[in-house]
């Protein structure tokens, strides 16, 4: 067995994307066929067995549609199911939606799989559909990634397995975005259920959270919170079966904790690695490496209605301090890419045209002098316990201490730094995002436009009605080259105006032992288990 599975994706090929209909892509290299992918071979013995995954955060929530953070998704993803996905080329495939296609530049049509049901045993049809998009749109559901829908004006169910979907505007990336796992399918049932719970006054998600009802592969057993989430193959699904009988989400966040139960086989499959120690893993019998390259950006963000940060030329000099070199050879051990923008070639948007902000030491001093700030400022730095991240904070420290700022370092547990940013309590902060529907549209609505300050994902509190309008003009625009023009000047507005700093894409990188087979992560870092046996 190869000891180590590198995946590095072309170009995503939006045209060709946003079409594909087909089945999923053969395997085209060993590895490939070693590690399992989506239409792949599963190599060894199928006959159960109870898979547990060693994971740094507990999850928030097991409702897809008022959660926003990748633990969760990456349990949900398991559970439910959307109506298409990503292969690991990133190239879109079908899952509940059978096929689908444009029927009008404002009309999408979506044709349903049958035979398929809920874990509760109710059936998936176009009234399930249009009830979930409905929920999620929902101003009391409150869902942070409604901005991923809130195009859609009209949803139409033409028979029970056929459904239409009418936009403000033409809007290409649609049928993308219901590859996100925000999408996910929820049981009808449980959203009435839900419904009925809130109207006496319970929050948004209160009985899904314990009602969990997918059309995946698994169904849920179990949430232990801060330790473990326990999920049960699910025999009737609609689809290949699971291999294994039970897939366990073990909470262990301290690295080298993790890396010792892969090594004694305490658990068989843990994430993230950190690049550190990668050659631990690649050098131990029993353990071996897996990694891609992300649809994933670490940023570090400002609080842009706080003092200093308000200012722009500030944020500008506080980006030209920092070395993202530093940050990729001293902590990723030279994984991963600088960024020059939010987006890398997995996502429609990215081009290579782009000029990044490089480190210029003077420049940024001659910049805080211009401010009035040639003396520097005091600052926090804002991280959660996650120790890539805290690395980088400190290099970021080593940085801004060398133009003048002294900045202070704060760790806040992964929970509370959620609900910390969003409220706006924070200076500077470093955090990622999931660029999960291979297209600009939603991470740069997502990050940085003004309906989405808070806790929806603008942490940064930057309000910018001409970056908003470059947005909304992107997002209608049919011609691809144009449209790809519009996003490039998108990102170079923001790097002129720095509401955070881009510093890197990182690769994913996981570890997993010789008895697994078939386990692979798609881009946005979202496990496939569906496909995984252990070897007896």
């Amino acid at each position: 067995m190869q000891k180590n599975h590198w995946f590095k994706t072309g170009f995503l090929s939006f045209a060709a994307s946003l079409f594909l209909i087909g089945c999923a892509s053969e395997p085209t290299t060993e590895q490939e066929e070693n590690v399992g992918d989506a239409g792949a071979e599963v190599i060894g013995d199928s006959g159960g067995g109870d898979l547990i995954l060693g994971v740094l955060s507990d999850i928030s929530m097991l409702d897809p549609h008022t959660s926003s953070d990748v633990p969760s998704g990456a349990v949900q993803s398991n559970i439910y199911e959307t109506l298409v996905k990503f292969n690991s080329d990133m190239e879109l495939e079908p899952l509940l939606a059978e096929s689908w296609e444009a029927v009008e530049d404002d009309v999408w049509e979506f044709r349903l799989q049958e035979g398929v049901t809920f874990h509760d045993g109710s059936d998936f049809n176009g009234d399930v559909v249009k009830a979930n998009i409905e929920r999620i749109l929902d101003e009391t559901t409150a869902s942070p990634r409604a901005i991923l829908f809130e195009i859609i004006e009209e949803i139409e169910v033409i028979d029970s397995h056929t459904v239409r979907m009418k936009t403000e505007q033409p809007f290409a990336p649609l049928p993308a975005h219901f590859a996100h796992y925000a999408s996910s399918m929820i049981s009808l049932k449980a959203i009435e259920a839900d419904q009925a719970a809130v109207e006496s006054g319970e929050q948004p998600g209160t009985y899904i959270n314990e009602h969990p009802y997918g059309t995946g592969a698994f169904t849920f057993e179990n949430w232990n919170p801060g330790s473990e989430v326990v999920l049960s193959r699910f025999d009737d699904y609609w689809g290949e079966p699971a291999h294994v009988d039970t897939a366990t989400f073990r909470v262990i966040p301290e690295d080298l904790t993790r890396l010792a139960e892969l090594e004694t086989g305490g658990v068989h499959i843990i994430d993230p690695i950190q690049a550190s120690d990668r050659a631990r893993v690649e050098n131990t019998d029993g353990m071996n490496l897996y990694q891609r390259n992300a649809a994933s950006i670490t940023y570090m963000g400002f609080n842009v209605q706080k003092e200093p940060l308000d200012d722009e030329l500030v944020r500008q000099a506080i980006a030209l301090a920092l070395d993202k070199d530093a940050m990729l050879q001293g902590v990723l051990d030279g994984t991963g890419e600088p960024a020059v923008g939010p987006l890398n070639e997995t996502n429609f948007g990215f081009s290579s045209e782009v000029a990044g902000i490089e480190q210029d030491v003077e420049r940024a001093r001659e910049l805080l002098a211009e401010a009035g700030y040639e003396e520097g400022f005091s600052t926090t730095i804002w991280t959660n316990d996650n120790r890539e991240r805290m690395d980088i904070a400190e290099i970021a420290q080593a940085n801004l201490a060398d133009v003048g700022i002294d900045a202070n370092i704060e760790v806040v547990e992964w929970g509370a730094y959620l609900e910390l940013t969003g409220s706006g309590n924070h200076d500077l902060f470093i955090l990622g995002l999931s660029l999960g529907t291979g297209d600009a549209d939603y991470p740069m609505h997502m990050l940085f436009h003004s309906e989405n300050i808070g806790e929806t994902g603008n942490r940064s509190f930057f309000q910018d009605e001409a970056f908003d309008a470059m947005l909304h003009e992107a997002r209608i625009e049919q011609d691809e080259e144009t449209r790809l023009q519009m996003y490039v000047e998108a990102t170079e507005y923001l790097n002129e105006k720095v509401p955070t700093v881009f510093l890197y894409h990182p690769d994913h990188l996981m570890g997993y032992r010789d008895e697994v087979q078939g386990f692979w992560a798609d881009a946005s870092g979202i496990y496939q288990l569906q496909d995984v046996s252990l070897e007896q």
